[in-house]
Parts: C-alpha cells; sequence; structure tokens
C-alpha cells in the first residue's frame, strides 16, 4: 500500500508543515550513503516558536508537547530529503534531543519521550531508536526543545 506513513500521520490527526529553512550557516540535512542526517529542529509550530525553559515554570508535559513538534519537523526533514516518499524510510536509527532546562531540572529524558512517543506511533517497530536526552542552559531563540535524528532509507 503507498503512502501508508502519511495514512498513519492522517490518523493521528497530523499534517506535516514545508521542511523549515536553516536559521544559519548549514543544510537541513546529509545524506550519507542509506542515511538521512537531520540538523537539529527547534521547537516551532504554525503558531511560532515553543520558548521556555523546564524547571523554571515550563512543564513536563509542555515539554513533551514542545518534542513532539520537533519530530513533526525532523519528519518534514525527512521528506523532502526522500523527494516526498516517506515509504522509503527503512527505521529510524537515532534521536539527540536537547531539553532547555534549569540546572537542578533531571527529568529530560520524559520531556524528549514526547518525540519518541509520536516516532513509535508512526513507525511502529521501525520507529524503535537509539536516543540521548540532554539538559543544557539554553538553546537557539530560547525554545524549550531541540531534537536531531539519524533515518535509514532505500
Amino acid at each position: 500500500m503507498a503512502n501508508m506513513i502519511e495514512t498513519k500521520l492522517a490518523e493521528l490527526g497530523v499534517t506535516l508543515p514545508d521542511a523549515p529553512a536553516p536559521a544559519a550557516n548549514y543544510v537541513p540535512y546529509v545524506i550519507s550513503g542509506d542515511l538521512i542526517f537531520v540538523s537539529g529542529q527547534i521547537s516551532k509550530d504554525a503558531g511560532g516558536l515553543i520558548t521556555g525553559k523546564l524547571g523554571a515554570g515550563f512543564t513536563v508535559e509542555q515539554g513533551q508537547a514542545a518534542a513532539k513538534v520537533c519530530a513533526i519537523n525532523l519528519l518534514a526533514q525527512v521528506k523532502k530529503a526522500l523527494e516526498g516518499d516517506l515509504d522509503r524510510l527503512v527505521r529510524v536509527v537515532k534521536l539527540g534531543g536537547f531539553v532547555n532546562s534549569t540546572a537542578d531540572f533531571t527529568d529530560h529524558p520524559k520531556v524528549i519521550n514526547g518525540a519518541s512517543d509520536f516516532i513509535g506511533e508512526v513507525f511502529g517497530p521501525k520507529g524503535a531508536h537509539a536516543r540521548a536526552a540532554v539538559g543544557t542552559s539554553s538553546l537557539p531563540l530560547g525554545v524549550a526543545v531541540e531534537i536531531e535524528g539519524i533515518f535509514e532509507f532505500r
């Protein structure tokens, strides 16, 4: 069945945005062999930047929602890299998540679960991935979350 991933996204009520343009001197993704390395995608949706600091008034649930937005932006980049055909994706290899947080905040993995859970819903077993969840004192433009990813395709 063609467009299985797009169908699953529609079932989840998700429409991928156009792939965000880079905001500095880098490319949004690099293809090497059968891997796509996607640059960090920030928590920005149609409503604008999702800003905040975990541990300083921004809740884990808000962080998870921001992480999901990052995952949606990652998939938009993958779709562009695969010339519109997400069904060429073989598996999600790794996500690297960065959480804008206070020094005493320790629930970084829970925040990045917002992206991992979404990827699992969309891709099932081929969405199982290695991962890092790191806290940082700030992120570009004050966003709450940034996530990069590695994806295998055919």
